[in-house]
């Protein structure tokens, strides 16, 4: 039936190829008030809701930094950075507001003066010539440590990426 059952109407009887798990992080913009963006991370899919909201989708597996910031009339109430680590579908995950169906969180910091020091150690592993969706899962979760507990994080050395470059290179 060289496709003209599919014209005149009928299914297509060929079953529908699975598509690749995404999650989804809404983004808004409304000037000195929402401020929501993504400070790294590649997403593959965006869909533009209006002027001010659209909606990136990351593949499984990948790193990005989600920051949101929002004020009223009396200063600033949120200030926020997650680094989250998009899951397969399956996986557990936990929750974050605007993100579907959530994410393993590596680095979780409320406050804007904790947020800014985040901003400034992903600046840094830049500034290494690291791509911060590439560092170490776990260097995140030691730097979230550290800020919770009111301390200053090591800094994410060139030797340090080499050997989590290798290390995932060898394991499962």
């Amino acid at each position: 039936m060289n496709g003209s059952a599919t014209s005149r109407g009928f299914e297509d009887p060929r079953p529908n190829p699975p598509q690749p798990p995404v999650t989804f992080v809404e983004l808004t913009w409304v000037e000195k008030r929402i401020e929501a963006w993504i400070r790294f991370g590649r997403h593959t899919c965006e869909e533009i809701i209006d002027h001010r909201r659209r909606v990136l989708g990351f593949p499984a597996n990948t790193v990005f930094a989600f920051v949101r910031w929002a004020s009223n009339d009396f200063g600033t109430t949120v200030s926020r950075l997650d680094i989250v680590r998009a899951v397969d579908a399956g996986e557990p995950c936990q929750t974050v507001p605007f993100v579907r169906p959530g994410g393993e969180i590596l680095l979780k910091i409320n406050g804007w003066p904790k947020v800014e020091q985040v901003l400034q150690v992903i600046d840094a592993i830049e500034a290494h010539g690291i791509d911060p969706t590439a560092v170490s899962p776990d260097y995140w979760r030691h730097a979230h440590n550290r800020l919770v507990a009111g301390q200053v994080p090591r800094a994410y050395t060139m030797e340090q990426h080499r050997a989590f470059l290798l290390r995932r290179r060898v394991g499962p």
